[in-house]
């Protein structure tokens, strides 16, 4: 038992224990030496030659050789299923590239409607800036011959939510002074 036989190591002899080599594996017997955790072997052919074969039985075998052929419907079977494969794929990527588009779409339109509102903030501004109220009081005053409202011809009206007012009705008639 304490001999090595046709490269390999007996039972006995595979035991190893840990030295003073960090951590690496280290036979009794002290010509051989294990690295980390794989074994080499000195001859593979030989031992692998000296692996008992099982027989395997009929069933098996037969099973084995069914599932090396494939015949013409499970070959159309998984052809179908390549093909249906295929065009879900190429559809997925088509409407990726749409939602892709679509938000290179709406990224394009968000920037038109900033630079329009910007536009339209600076030509009210300009418009608001260009408008002088004293000199339109003025003239609605001197030249039209409007007069500021006395306090029975002011008419309040309930607006609820809406900026609108709808008249349905004459308004009441007030008296001049």
């Amino acid at each position: 038992m304490g001999r090595q036989s046709q490269g390999r190591l007996d039972t006995h002899q595979r035991k190893t224990t840990y030295g003073k080599t960090n951590g690496a594996k280290v036979s009794r017997k002290p010509d051989t030496y294990v690295q980390g955790n794989t074994v080499r072997r000195l001859n593979e052919e030989e031992y692998i030659r000296e692996l008992p074969r099982k027989k395997l039985s009929d069933t098996a075998r037969k099973n084995r050789e069914k599932a090396f052929h494939m015949n013409l419907g499970y070959v159309l079977f998984l052809s179908a299923a390549l093909v249906a494969a295929g065009f879900i794929l190429i559809g997925y990527i088509q409407m990726q590239y749409e939602i892709t588009s679509s938000v290179k779409n709406i990224s394009r339109l968000e920037s038109q409607l900033n630079n329009l509102r910007l536009d339209n903030d600076e030509e009210y501004n300009r418009v608001l800036a260009s408008v002088d109220l004293e000199e339109i009081k003025k003239i609605a005053m001197n030249e039209l011959g409007m007069k500021y409202a006395n306090q029975g011809q002011i008419v309040v009206v309930d607006g609820e939510e809406s900026d609108y007012v709808r008249q349905y009705a004459d308004l009441p008639k007030y008296k001049k002074k």
